[in-house]
């Protein structure tokens, strides 16, 4: 099988990565990048490309793929809703539209998150967003889609978030994250889980299109 990752330099994405090359049914992950990095296994291929918006000349590079596990996103700190939607809802569909055309039997995985909002019409920005993106894909003529929806995410195996807030956050709160997780398995996932649970979706296929939590954690 061949993986399309979007987002490898991400926590999520190094996640879903890890869990790619240990995963014996995964032939080979194309990791698609601005820059190159310093990963290199047998199975990985990095491609280079710089406007994640326009994937034109890219047609034979991307074509015969299995699945795609779509992890890019920007926080929206700072952000209005126009910028906010073109570095995720237009972006995503840029890639998904493209990708779409070429392979239809693709199935298509995508890193939403706890709280979109489906209906488009709530009052938080970023929820209505997220909610419109994962609206837009739904309606694409994959074989399937699946929208994954994590909440608070532990960081395993070495794996660190780019974004420096967040890994002030995780180094005041990574104590406690354990505890938590003992206490209510579904409060959060790991790292693992949720890689583990993008691949098997995008493999096998999940019990329904929209993933929350503890639908994470059990297919993980």
């Amino acid at each position: 099988m061949k993986v399309l990752l979007f987002g490898a330099t991400g926590m999520i994405g190094q996640g879903v990565l890890r869990e790619c090359l240990l995963d014996s049914r995964v032939t080979e992950v194309i990791s698609l990048l601005r820059s190159p990095t310093r990963e290199q296994h047998p199975k990985l291929t990095e491609v280079y490309h710089g406007d994640f918006f326009d994937y034109a000349g890219l047609e034979e590079r991307l074509s015969g793929l299995d699945t795609c596990c779509f992890c890019l996103g920007v926080t929206s700190a700072g952000l209005d809703e126009a910028a906010y939607s073109r570095m995720t809802h237009d972006l995503t569909l840029a890639a998904a539209t493209f990708l779409a055309r070429l392979n239809p039997a693709m199935t298509f995985c995508y890193i939403s998150g706890a709280g979109a909002d489906s209906t488009e019409q709530g009052r938080i920005m970023w929820a209505r967003v997220k909610g419109r993106t994962e609206n837009a894909l739904l309606r694409l003529p994959f074989r399937a889609t699946y929208i994954f929806r994590p909440g608070a995410i532990q960081p395993l195996h070495g794996i660190r978030s780019r974004t420096a807030l967040y890994r002030a956050l995780y180094a005041v709160l990574g104590p406690f994250l354990p505890l938590m997780k003992a206490l209510s398995p579904d409060s959060l996932t790991t790292t693992e889980q949720l890689g583990k649970a993008m691949l098997q979706a995008g493999l096998v296929g999940a019990p329904k299109a929209i993933l929350e939590m503890p639908d994470i954690n059990r297919l993980g």
